[in-house]
């Protein structure tokens, strides 16, 4: 690792700044199409978990349907059929399939 790091300076200081550049380029490609999506969907996935409210339909990572009976702290009871209750954490709830179960 460090000997390709010491190649890298090596190129540079010998006048090669069109590599440099293209490591520069390839980084900024690299967090705007990999870093920069990752971390917007988990800011929205906390949002998400942060407002979850008694009465809403939710789904699980797991696929269990249903609607959020009580809330406690870090977890919640979701009741899936009449009188079933299921003690969950927030974690588990899923962003995407809460959104496609609501269309």
């Amino acid at each position: 690792m460090f000997t390709m790091i010491y190649s890298i300076l090596l190129q540079a200081q010998q006048g090669n700044w069109s590599f440099l550049i293209m490591m520069g380029l390839m980084f900024v490609i690299i967090y705007f199409f990999m870093i920069r999506p990752q971390q917007k969907k988990a800011k929205d996935q906390k949002k998400f978990i942060d407002e979850i409210k008694r009465g809403d339909y939710v789904v699980t990572i797991g696929g269990a349907h249903g609607r959020v009976a009580e809330l406690e702290g870090d977890t919640f009871i979701l009741e899936v059929e009449k009188g079933g209750r299921i003690k969950f954490n927030k974690s588990a709830i899923s962003l995407e399939a809460s959104k496609a179960a609501n269309k």
